[in-house]
């Protein structure tokens, strides 16, 4: 079964009316050692990265093995920044470090054609295959909501634009990033989260 994190900081029920509609089952980790018997690991979020904070010591620890492991790890927005070293959103909140880099706030358009937060659709740029984007055609329309991005790495396989260009989906051996979201993302979202489930089933 895949562990959604619960820590206070995404709307849960959505996530898991997605990954039902994608014939995936989930449950709700109470504590880190729960995470010994996860097939996958998803971290939702939305809101301050400070919010990342209530993933103490004790979670990160049992998220680090359980990737060691194998177990395919997928963050949502801002479960997506989490994976990489912090954000300048919250300096003294540490991500994850599993991605190297630092998130930053989308810039502001001085002629507020573009608003930040960055909300709605937007198009997926895709430069290279990926094993959770799969099935996902170039200039795909997917759903937004945020404020910080994380920089272009090595591990992006999809790019978005939003007054700059920033990573829209990473991925690094068995860990997973989409700032999207895709559990609102509708057929292309519902693909997704089949191709991340078929992963933790593999």
């Amino acid at each position: 079964m895949i562990a959604l994190i619960d820590y206070g900081a995404g709307n849960l029920t959505s996530v898991r009316k997605g990954f039902r509609a994608a014939d995936a089952d989930l449950f709700t980790p109470g504590q880190p050692a729960d995470l010994s018997r996860a097939s996958g690991i998803v971290v939702p979020g939305v809101g301050h990265f400070a919010a990342t904070a209530a993933l103490d010591e004790g979670w990160v620890a049992a998220i680090r093995a359980a990737g060691a492991r194998g177990v395919p790890i997928l963050g949502i927005c801002l479960g997506m920044q989490w994976l990489f070293e912090g954000s300048a959103e919250a300096p003294g909140a540490c991500g994850l470090g599993m991605m190297a880099g630092m998130c930053a706030r989308l810039p502001r358009d001085e002629a507020g054609v573009l608003k930040v937060p960055h909300v709605g659709w937007n198009a997926l740029n895709a430069p290279r295959p990926s094993r959770l984007l799969e099935g996902i055609p170039p200039a795909t329309q997917v759903y937004f909501t945020h404020s910080f991005a994380a920089p272009l790495t090595p591990e992006t396989v999809a790019t978005c634009t939003h007054g700059t260009i920033f990573a829209a989906a990473v991925e690094k051996a068995h860990v997973f990033g989409v700032q999207f979201h895709p559990e609102k993302s509708s057929a292309a979202g519902l693909r997704i989260l089949r191709n991340f489930a078929a992963l933790t089933r593999a």
